[in-house]
């Protein structure tokens, strides 16, 4: 499962478990708050575990991709037929400013990195 599933199924799971909580708290049942309040701790602690490993993994993909030699901003003709610029350009990695990838970078406009000019 990769980690975008994982927090979505982790995020679903304490959805459910504050909703089954509140009904507990509204019949008043302390030994079932109880265990809703370790079990939603417990799955804080796991999500903000998850969102850590996924930013490690994009900042080093972005150093991945800003460490290539080449890299320059794609013309709009260029972003209309990207299929025949990325198999005319070998090793080409389009970063979008919208994605999370191009937002960890810091990138404003669209661009594009390859080992070698193009």
């Amino acid at each position: 499962m990769n980690l975008k599933q994982e927090l979505q199924t982790l995020n679903d799971k304490l959805d459910r478990f504050r909703r089954k909580l509140a009904a507990a708290e509204k019949r008043g049942d302390p030994t079932v708050i109880m265990q809703f309040k370790q079990e939603i701790a417990a799955l804080t602690k796991r999500i903000s575990s998850v969102k850590g490993q996924q930013t490690r993994e994009l900042s080093k993909q972005g150093s991945t991709v800003s460490g290539l030699k080449f890299s320059r901003v794609l013309t709009k003709t260029e972003q209309a037929d990207m299929g025949k610029l990325k198999k005319s350009v070998k090793g080409l990695v389009v970063v979008h400013p919208m994605t999370a990838l191009g937002r960890e970078m810091g990138i404003k406009q669209v661009t594009g990195f390859a080992p070698k000019e193009f």
